[in-house]
């Protein structure tokens, strides 16, 4: 189709491609952006992004080039023309084809590394996945499934079984989303790795007077998790009443830790509720957005961690931080598993929240294996992190295949 408009960027030829990447404003996805650049840093690497400006405010400016994609929503022209060609035709991928033209035809590349991390674990993301995967294999190109967790319930589905053969490898960053794939048929084309912001290095944040290094409670929380909630608002109430707890019970301080500040999915909006009434106490801390190295310096120095946001609990478990999930999903439960041999006391799924207390009897669980904890961290993390590191070589291979 004709294309409206043009913009001259430069060529992504032999350079490796990264999509489906949300922005650096979710500061899980740009550290995993963050850390691949580190690691294949030997590679030319482009990131097509759907917000160029976010990107180049945090930690991926200079790291790799990067490319707005085009967004038809924003040209009506376009997104008329497209929509009846979709129609007409049956052609679901034309809006990939647009999304991505800047990376496609003669600017095709050899490579293409999804790095969206949990697009197979949700319903909307999964078809915009699936259609990319087959858009970029069209070109004879590789594709890669990046650091991934996957509902297994999804892959009971047909299509979606189709796609993952579709993909030339594919690294699922936990055992249940490994396993899953094996009960599908899906083994060939599979190498296990931890997520790649494992091996994310922090890099010095401000801390403020009152923060204590080893005395205080990282605390983070996700508006999404009132999706999954079987009570509504039973998770902040559980928050506020954990807040209370360990200020009455110890000398602990309280740090409220934002991990994503996008546009109606901003953990800023739930900590700043959680920290009204606290302002005058010194005791609690409501830190302001910052990038991904940033925030994993600042959650190094908690005493424990207790959080929503999948790489904010990463950044904590990788420094080892004794640490509590609240989880709602297969990543939270598969990581843990894979770190402690059981989720079971690691990882409180908001599915079963029903008492405004179970926060509290969690954490008080934490606390008591506190230094067990910490020291399985200490003692299995320098290897498991190195793991993370290490598949950066299946990338190299592919380059090198794809690249010659």
């Amino acid at each position: 189709m004709a294309e409206t408009g043009r913009r001259k960027e430069k060529s992504p030829v032999n350079r490796l491609v990264m999509y489906l990447h949300g922005g650096s404003g979710n500061h899980g996805c740009e550290a995993i952006v963050n850390s691949t650049c580190h690691m294949l840093n030997e590679i030319p690497m482009l990131l097509v992004t759907n917000s160029e400006k976010e990107d180049r405010h945090y930690s991926l400016n200079g790291l790799c080039e990067i490319l707005q994609e085009r967004k038809i929503d924003e040209n009506f022209p376009a997104h008329v023309l497209y929509y009846v060609w979709r129609g007409l035709f049956h052609d679901p991928e034309s809006f990939m084809r647009y999304r991505f033209r800047d990376v496609l035809g003669k600017n095709a590349a050899p490579l293409y590394l999804s790095v969206g991390g949990d697009m197979y674990c949700y319903e909307i993301s999964r078809k915009e996945a699936i259609l990319a995967n087959r858009t970029f294999r069209k070109t004879g190109a590789g594709t890669v499934l990046w650091g991934c967790s996957i509902e297994p319930e999804l892959l009971k589905l047909p299509e979606v079984v189709e796609d993952m053969k579709r993909y030339t490898l594919i690294t699922p960053r936990e055992s249940i989303t490994l396993q899953a794939l094996a009960d599908a048929g899906i083994t060939e084309n599979v190498r296990f790795y931890p997520d790649p912001a494992f091996s994310l290095k922090p890099e010095k944040a401000p801390l403020p007077e009152a923060f204590r290094k080893g005395k205080t409670i990282g605390l983070n929380i996700s508006p999404l998790i009132a999706h999954y909630e079987k009570e509504p608002d039973i998770a902040v109430r559980n928050y506020r009443s954990l807040i209370g707890h360990i200020l009455e019970t110890s000398d602990n301080s309280v740090a409220l830790i934002p991990h994503v500040i996008w546009k109606n999915n901003d953990d800023r909006e739930t900590l700043a509720g959680l920290y009204r009434g606290y302002e005058e106490n010194e005791r609690v801390m409501l830190f302001d957005d910052m990038s991904c190295a940033q925030l994993k310096d600042v959650i190094s120095n908690c005493r424990a961690f207790i959080g929503a946001r999948t790489h904010a609990t990463i950044a904590a478990y990788s420094c080892f931080v004794p640490t509590l999930v609240v989880g709602y999903s297969v990543k939270a439960r598969g990581i843990a598993r894979d770190l402690f041999g059981s989720e079971e006391n690691y990882v409180l799924p908001v599915q079963t929240l029903q008492e405004p207390d179970a926060l509290i009897e969690a954490y008080e669980w934490l606390m008591k294996e506190e230094e067990p904890i910490r020291a399985r961290l200490e003692a299995i993390m320098p290897k498991y992190c190195g793991l993370a590191a290490q598949a950066g070589d299946e990338i190299r291979k592919l380059w090198k295949q794809a690249a010659t």
